[in-house]
């Protein structure tokens, strides 16, 4: 397992940078910079009234200085997703909301797929079911099991407003405690392709509860060691997931 302390994202979430704040290219830093920030916004990693890593922290996982993240920041300042404050309780805090779901939004982010949808939809499920494997393959220390439970809990006890955001956080964990950066980092670029679809589809009790029946067969699958009942438990979530977003599309 990874023992290089990975950093703490602010927030209830609480999930460790690996996944979203990664080095960038020197040739795009800006550009990228900017993405990465709006991946871990728009993931709902950073959640609205958030507020970043301080500078000094935030530059080095980045491999950026610190003029390139203020002129990001600055950006998305512009365009509404942040905004920074002064004084003792100052920063950079996140004023993003995710829109409440609505059918013409569904439509319009298929729209803008195109024919990378079935394309986006196999990848998602091979990096995930992939991670809930080897996952369940390793021996997970008394902290990592609790820290899996947390996670389930507080899906489970989310309300409409988190739901998505608390699912991904959720998911991305497991991909997380791989101690696999790469495999983290692919989920999460994973589940960002499909952001947009999941926040368009209306949340329905049943679903939820269906979902929590399929999430808690994930966990027990990881805790008690069974890569292939992981694999089978995640396949049925996300097969689950794409039939929902089919019938929308119908």
């Amino acid at each position: 397992m990874r023992t290089d302390g990975p950093v703490p994202l602010p927030g209830p979430a609480g999930v460790t940078a690996a996944a979203v704040f990664r080095p960038v290219r020197s040739g795009n830093a800006f550009e990228e910079t900017v993405e990465r920030l709006l991946q871990a916004i728009k993931l709902g990693v950073l959640d609205h009234g958030d507020r970043l890593p301080p500078e000094r922290e935030l530059a080095p996982l980045l491999g950026i200085g610190r003029v390139t993240l203020r002129e990001a920041i600055h950006a998305l300042q512009e365009e509404g997703y942040v905004e920074s404050r002064r004084g003792r309780a100052g920063g950079t805090f996140v004023t993003y909301r995710r829109p409440r779901p609505r059918p013409a939004d569904l439509r319009r982010a298929v729209e803008d797929m195109g024919d990378r949808l079935a394309d986006t939809l196999t990848y998602r499920m091979a990096v995930e079911t992939g991670a809930a494997q080897v996952l369940a393959g390793l021996s997970l220390t008394s902290d990592q099991r609790t820290l899996l439970r947390t996670r389930l809990a507080e899906l489970n006890a989310a309300g409409p407003d988190d739901y998505r955001r608390l699912d991904t956080v959720f998911h991305l964990t497991i991909a997380e405690l791989t101690g696999s950066r790469l495999l983290a980092e692919t989920c999460a670029d994973a589940r960002l392709r499909v952001t947009d679809l999941l926040n368009a589809i209306p949340l329905f009790r049943a679903n939820i509860a269906h979902a929590a029946t399929q999430h808690a067969a994930i966990l027990d699958a990881i805790l008690l060691g069974d890569p292939e009942a992981a694999r089978k438990a995640v396949t049925e979530h996300l097969e689950a997931t794409a039939s929902l977003l089919r019938g929308f599309l119908t």
